[in-house]
């Protein structure tokens, strides 16, 4: 599991996944804050579809923390502002950078997280897909 799935999965899930996962690094190894959670301003890039050309929708807020556990650093960002989920982040993150045993045992929790995930967009969509016109069957 690449460390971009892994945010992927531990943003969309539930929140109790990742508090948990970092819970267990402090408690055995602690956690030392290397950028305590600050909020900031990302540029947002956007490919425009017919010329292939790049450039900037916008800017989005994010929250951004970093930490280091067993002498590796880890970071944590996420949009929008969410100090606690940003800090959890970098604690796990941080606990994969170090090769941590813990991390080898969360691989099955990770997975199950993102079974679930892949269900709710599921559901998500279908609710979409209700509202969806078929425009071909529209008379003049």
């Amino acid at each position: 599991m690449t460390r971009r799935e892994r945010t992927e999965i531990l943003i969309r899930g539930k929140r109790e996944l990742a508090v948990r996962l970092a819970t267990e690094i402090e408690e055995k190894y602690g956690a030392q804050k290397i950028e305590a959670a600050n909020e900031g301003l990302v540029m947002v890039k956007m490919r425009e579809p017919a010329k292939r050309t790049l450039f900037y929708l916008g800017e989005v807020t994010v929250t951004e923390a970093k930490v280091a556990v067993h002498g590796k650093i880890g970071m944590g960002l996420v949009v929008g502002k969410d100090e606690e989920l940003a800090y959890n982040l970098a604690v796990i993150d941080a606990a994969y950078q170090a090769e941590l045993p813990e991390t080898n045992a969360w691989r099955e929790m990770l997975l199950a997280e993102q079974v679930a995930v892949g269900i709710e967009d599921k559901r998500e969509m279908g609710r979409i897909m209700k509202t969806k016109v078929d425009f071909s069957n529209m008379q003049i």
